[in-house]
């Protein structure tokens, strides 16, 4: 039995966290942490079943558990993983914290110096498709945030074999109001969000560019068919990242355009895609014709992608990939990543 610790247990992720580990026949919850609620039960802070008593950080019993999930806000979070990672406990950390490898990177997007440098070269990105032996030997896991996931999966074939043309990619994405933390705000009431569709932090501001370009730059650079000067020689990869608030609770998509090579022009990219992504328990390629949406991922722990040629314009070819931000996006995929750090079937818990 894993026994699992929570810090942050009543914001979506968390409270989404618990849902699916309730389901798990390999785990049990010790504890759930939460400074605001502490001393009270988690049904008593939002509708839920869970009668899971909520204790104050220093009240968590790391001493009692095998892995620490930190559902907390970047910068908050760091601490909290720290303190469990010198008790010698694994960690998943579901904010920007660990995500980043360059402390400096780190410190420009979010306005402070990272607190604890040294742990950047220790994590490691959450993202089973790629790092999948990675997490396996894990102490520290940086779980990916939700828009990189959506754009990263929609874009490693292409990237793996070397096909882009543009070193520019355009992924227009678009996801529901969950994503936004619990914590209320003017732009995220009910009002302001319903019947409407608002972009923001457009014009290469958001917080996940970062992320989104270290990852898919690694993927770049490691196409196994170049020699490594043609890799050096490359442009690094740049995304135009335009997210949007839907008036929907929960859900992602992500369309993503590109320009391919004259070589890679002439590839069928769906036989390509389904390849790639043969055996992989949670990436669903769907057949020729038929366009991904948020309802075929919605509560589900899948990535499930659509990838359409331009009519007329051989070099062209956009991509649909749809996630659950709450699942593939965060809470599912920090089990999906527990289960491959404890050497446990993948799917343990998830389906």
């Amino acid at each position: 039995m894993i026994k699992v610790g929570i810090f942050g247990a009543t914001g979506y992720t968390g409270a989404e966290l618990i849902r699916w580990l309730a389901r798990h026949r390999r785990v049990r919850i010790v504890f759930a942490h939460s400074e605001s609620h502490a001393g009270v039960k988690l049904s008593d802070v939002m509708p839920c079943l869970f009668d899971l008593p909520l204790v104050q950080a220093d009240d968590a019993l790391l001493d009692e558990v095998d892995i620490v999930f930190s559902c907390l806000p970047h910068g908050a979070s760091a601490e909290l993983c720290k303190r469990a990672l010198e008790a010698g406990k694994r960690v998943v950390d579901f904010s920007a914290d660990f995500r980043l490898r360059d402390a400096a990177t780190y410190a420009e997007w979010y306005k402070h110096a990272h607190p604890y440098p040294e742990l950047l070269a220790e994590a490691v990105y959450g993202l089973p498709e790629v790092y999948r032996r990675d997490i396996a030997d894990a102490q520290l896991v940086a779980n990916p945030g939700c828009y990189p996931t959506s754009i990263i999966l929609a874009l490693l074939p292409l990237l793996e074999l070397g096909a882009l043309a543009d070193p520019v990619i355009i992924a227009d994405s678009k996801s529901g109001v969950s994503g936004a933390g619990r914590k209320p705000s003017q732009a995220t009431h009910f009002v302001e969000v319903n019947e409407s569709l608002a972009p923001y932090n457009i014009g290469h501001a958001h917080r996940h560019v970062p992320e989104i370009e270290q990852e898919l730059n690694a993927a770049w650079r490691n196409d196994a068919d170049r020699s490594e000067s043609d890799r050096d020689a490359r442009a690094a990869l740049r995304v135009i990242f335009s997210p949007h608030l839907l008036p929907i609770s929960r859900g992602m998509l992500s369309m993503i355009y590109v320009r391919l090579t004259p070589q890679a022009a002439r590839q069928d990219w769906h036989a390509i895609f389904v390849r790639r992504y043969e055996g992989e328990p949670f990436v669903r390629v769907l057949p020729k014709g038929q366009v991904a949406t948020i309802a075929h991922a919605a509560h589900t722990n899948y990535a499930v992608l659509s990838v359409h040629p331009v009519a007329d314009m051989p070099d062209r070819l956009q991509i649909v990939s749809c996630i659950d931000n709450l699942v593939k996006g965060a809470s599912g995929q920090a089990v999906q990543n527990m289960n491959v750090m404890f050497g446990l079937d993948e799917c343990e818990g998830l389906r």
